[in-house]
């Protein structure tokens, strides 16, 4: 009997330390899709998959473009339905990824190289999203893209 009741103790002790644990490991899972779903949608936009874009894409998005002008979703969708710029290559990384509950806060770096007026292109972004979970799904509520002067 002294054994089962060390036991359940025991149990009771691993069982009460597992909530922090898990949530650890769903940081970290997030983390991972969040990554993977900002690389997607880098992806959609170059082959203006907009129902992609409307998956990821929340009805209150706003978003700040690297010109300074604002948009919202309609015009967030409207710029991928007509997207015809020539990209070679488009570069991902330098994420950080921090989570708060049901948000979450994006930070990476773009590199983008293509054609632009006869003559290869090098442009750099630092970009921030905020992502709201909703439905188990990550969506983007606001965007803003910065240019790096080179």
């Amino acid at each position: 009997m002294r054994t089962r009741g060390a036991l359940f103790c025991l149990l009771a002790v691993v069982s009460a330390a597992l909530p922090a644990g898990a949530q650890f490991d769903r940081a970290r899972s997030d983390q991972d899709i969040l990554i993977q779903l900002e690389r997607e949608w880098d992806e959609a936009l170059r082959h203006r998959d907009v129902a992609f874009i409307e998956h990821v894409v929340a009805d209150e998005f706003v978003a700040t473009y690297s010109d300074g002008s604002r948009g919202d979703r309609e015009s967030e969708l409207a710029r991928a339905a007509s997207f015809d710029l020539k990209i070679e290559s488009s570069t991902l990384d330098e994420f950080k990824v921090k989570i708060y509950g049901d948000t979450a806060v994006v930070w990476f770096t773009q590199r983008l190289v293509g054609p632009s007026q006869g003559r290869r292109l090098a442009l750099t972004l630092r970009n921030l999203d905020v992502f709201v979970l909703r439905a188990g799904r990550w969506q983007c509520v606001a965007t803003q893209s910065t240019k790096i002067m080179e």
